[in-house]
Order: structure tokens, then C-alpha cells, then sequence
């Protein structure tokens, strides 16, 4: 049994890039946390803030529930805000040693958004913090030293995302977007809002329309990952690169860290 924590930025970061890997490695008995450090309360075109973040809140429940994860930890940093400060590189390592991952998985530093940097920049001080004993000492540190990862991204400066693992999803593909379909803030609401489509009313469409809206604008990169990834006969996937940090393994050894 092994031990799997995803961190991102906002409430639906981690289901978009891990969550196919989740509900297969839950499902063959691994455990696995999902973490947002900021609460996602600038989400959307209309909704007040607090009422916002209280929303995404019971949204990662519901997601968790589908996938069957340990937990969805939520902290409460505000979107647009979050920095690479000494109070959340603290809090993550907490998180870290608490749950005594085998992999954690965040962002790369490179990215469009500034949470998404921020994040990928605090789990990375992490690395070598988490087996520093007189570091938040309140936490022992965990016997095995976790291995990191980054979540794909198709960023080119300063080098593109490299594919060391790849995850096909194809058989849980309908699982993660039941998962996609809990944030409903998001997916049917704020993004097309944001992106110039129309405002969704997902109560009022099928469930294969469900499907069909989330397959065509959220799950593309999943399409490009099995493409990238090289992956015959395989739809979607979700992929992965071995960071420089952390333990230091070797590229077979990190390809069977992502196999159930």
C-alpha cells in the first residue's frame, strides 16, 4: 500500500491533473490526499467570495467521495493571493509529514497563473525540508523520504514538460468526470463565463451531455497527454515528470510508483 498526495492550487487543479491516477490507485488499495492551498473563492463571475469558497469546499467532498479518496484538505488562502511565504511552506511540510506520502505531485514553477507558481514553488521547499528534524519539530519525520513529481503543463520557457510516467485512464474516464461534474461552480459556470462561452445549466442536460461538455473542453489536455505519452490505443491519459527533488529514483522505478 502505497501513499499518494497531490497538491494544487485551487479546488479543482488536483482532479483535472491526477484525478483518473487517484480513482485507479484508490481503487487497487493505495491511499490518497488531495490538497488545494487556496480556497477558491475568486472562482467565479457573480458569487460573493465567502459564500464562494464555502461552495468549493463541499465541491471537493463530493469529488473526494466519487474517487474515493482519504481526504480533500482545503486550506483557507485566498485565490489571487498566495505566496511562497514561510507560513505555508510550514503548513505544507506539516501536511507532508502528517500523511507520509510515497509521491507528492504539485505544479511546476513555470505556469500562466501566479497560484500555480506559488504552489509549485512551496512544495518545493518542501523537499528538502520534510527530513530536517528541528524543522517544525512538533512533527517527527517520516522514515521514508517521498519521492516528487510535477503535473503536466504545456509551458515551453524555460523547457517543455517532460513525460517520465504515464498513467491511461480510459477505464475511469467516466469516474473522473463524475469527479469534474462535483465542481459545478466551476465547470458549468465560471469557466465558460471566463472563456467566452455561455453559462451552462447542467440540471437541465443529460447526463451523456454532461459527459460530452466536460470530454470536449476539460479532458483535451488528457487526449494531448496520451498523445504525448506515446501511448497506442489508449484515449486518455494522465502523465507525469520526475522532479530533481525529494528521493531520488530511478526512471523505472518512478514509472512503477504510478502503476496500481
Amino acid at each position: 500500500m502505497r501513499r499518494y498526495l497531490m497538491i494544487g492550487a485551487h479546488p479543482d487543479d488536483a482532479d483535472l491533473l491526477f484525478g483518473g491516477s487517484a480513482i485507479r490507485l484508490a481503487r487497487a488499495g493505495h491511499r490518497v490526499k488531495f490538497v488545494s492551498l487556496c480556497n477558491g473563492d475568486c472562482g467565479h463571475h457573480r458569487m460573493p467570495s465567502a459564500a464562494l469558497a464555502e461552495r468549493r469546499r463541499m465541491e471537493t467532498r463530493a469529488a473526494a467521495a466519487v474517487a474515493g479518496l482519504d481526504d480533500y484538505e482545503v486550506l483557507d488562502n485566498h485565490d489571487c493571493t498566495l505566496e511562497a511565504s514561510l507560513a505555508n511552506r510550514a503548513a505544507v511540510t506539516r501536511i507532508i509529514r502528517e500523511f507520509q506520502p510515497d509521491v507528492v505531485i504539485s505544479h511546476r514553477t513555470c505556469d500562466y497563473h501566479p497560484d500555480h507558481r506559488a504552489t509549485g514553488q512551496i512544495v518545493q521547499d518542501t523537499a528538502y525540508l520534510v527530513k530536517v528534524p528541528l524543522y517544525c519539530p512538533e512533527l517527527p519525520i517520516s522514515p521514508l523520504e517521498p519521492v516528487y513529481a510535477f503535473s503536466l503543463d504545456f509551458f515551453t520557457d524555460p523547457r517543455p514538460f517532460r513525460v517520465d510516467a504515464a498513467v491511461p485512464i480510459d477505464e475511469v474516464i467516466e469516474d473522473k468526470f463524475r469527479m469534474l461534474d462535483c465542481h459545478r461552480s466551476q465547470f458549468y459556470e465560471w469557466l465558460p463565463w471566463e472563456t467566452g462561452r455561455r453559462e451552462l445549466e447542467p440540471d437541465r442536460m443529460s447526463w451523456a451531455e454532461r459527459c460530452a461538455w466536460l470530454d470536449e473542453h476539460w479532458e483535451c489536455d488528457s487526449r494531448r497527454a496520451a498523445r504525448l505519452a506515446g501511448l497506442s490505443g489508449v484515449k486518455y491519459a494522465e502523465v507525469f515528470e520526475l522532479s530533481p527533488y525529494g528521493r531520488r529514483v530511478t526512471l523505472e522505478e518512478f514509472q512503477d510508483l504510478f502503476r496500481p
